[in-house]
């Protein structure tokens, strides 16, 4: 798991092949003249996600993980907390995975929790499970979403 300002991404390239033109395209990209939804960088490869929605405080947020994607949550707008915790101390998941939305949710609840701010992203591996939107109030944020 990586929290950083979105000022540092271009520092994070070296990580996966495809971050460097990721990262570029949320730095270069105006995300608030697109809509809501997907939004196709390089096919499944790549695609970013916008939602503008309203933060489930820390009570409301769900840890979930990804096997096939790592997530780049870039928080445009709005009082975003991220709650974290290692995949591996999460326990059995509370719903299966599913493999069409590559997702697992967990009834643990997070170890620890980090503010990202407006201009700030945080980077989850699938090794990370996070509970996004444990925020309060309105939230708009890209999900960059890198095949593994």
């Amino acid at each position: 798991m990586i929290l950083d300002v979105g000022a540092n991404c271009h520092g994070y390239k070296c990580l996966h092949p495809l971050f460097e033109r990721g990262l570029r395209f949320l730095a270069d990209t105006d995300l608030r003249a697109l809509a809501p939804g997907r939004h196709e960088v390089d096919g499944d490869r790549m695609y970013l996600s916008l939602e503008h929605t309203h933060g489930r405080g820390r009570d409301g947020a769900r840890l979930e993980a990804h096997r096939r994607y790592i997530d780049v949550q870039y928080t445009m707008e709005g009082d975003e907390e991220i709650g974290w915790m290692p995949v591996g101390e999460c326990g059995p998941p509370s719903v299966p995975y599913n493999e069409a939305k590559d997702v697992t949710f967990y009834a643990a609840r997070p170890t620890s929790w980090f503010y990202v701010p407006t201009g700030s992203f945080a980077i989850f591996f699938p090794s990370d499970a996070h509970a996004p939107l444990g925020g309060r109030g309105a939230i708009k944020k890209a999900i960059l979403k890198i095949a593994v």
